[in-house]
């Protein structure tokens, strides 16, 4: 896999989005800041605040973000995951906007929020986020795959679907957060049972 320079996005691509804590510290302390950062996700997405709030882990009561208005349509949030230091992004740019201009606003209302809400200063993130660009179906069930195994992974839970800050239980349950497309990984994998069967053959995998 080939790390792809961020000014380079473009439509119609796929990439894995990933970042850390500034020195690994922890950017998420408690389920507010993860459901505080699926929140702000979902309004750079191009959802409602209205949208967003008919799901328990992005409705955040009185909530008021200033984020610029994205016009829904130019990405999909394939799959992510939020671990206690860094997070996990599978998107699909769909439109002629960078994947760049929504992590900075992300990222960037994010950092406001963690330095308020936990009274310190200073870099939230490290360094840029880091990219990586999709090439072919192996590789992006591998990558998903990679991602719902993180919790399990860093020894956080014995199963993904134990896990509730991924996408992998809108894959397995009838959770349905609206800011997850799942048809693509769902054509890929064919059905509910071959998605759980290679994820938790993840490690297998990599052997």
């Amino acid at each position: 896999m080939q790390n792809r320079d961020y000014k380079n996005f473009s439509a119609e691509s796929i990439f894995h989005i990933y970042n850390r804590g500034n020195n690994r510290e922890k950017i998420f302390m408690n389920d507010q800041d993860r459901k505080s950062f699926l929140l702000r996700l979902g309004l750079c997405l191009g959802f409602t605040k209205e949208e967003l709030d008919k799901d328990g882990e992005t409705h955040i009561p009185k909530s008021r973000i200033q984020i610029t208005k994205t016009e829904k349509g130019n990405f999909k949030l394939i799959a992510f995951c939020l671990m206690p230091n860094h997070f996990h992004l599978l998107i699909e740019q769909t439109g002629d906007m960078p994947i760049s201009n929504l992590l900075l606003k992300l990222c960037t209302s994010y950092s406001r929020y963690f330095n308020k809400t936990h009274n310190r200063v200073g870099h939230v993130f490290q360094d840029q986020f880091k990219s990586v660009l999709i090439e072919n179906n192996e590789q992006l069930m591998w990558t998903s795959s990679y991602i719902h195994m993180n919790p399990v992974k860093d020894i956080l839970v014995k199963n993904p679907g134990d896990y509730k800050w991924s996408s992998y239980l809108d894959f397995i349950s009838d959770r349905n957060l609206q800011i997850v497309s799942k048809d693509l990984l769902m054509d890929i994998f064919e059905d509910k049972d071959n998605f759980i069967k290679e994820t938790l053959n993840f490690f297998k995998k990599e052997e």
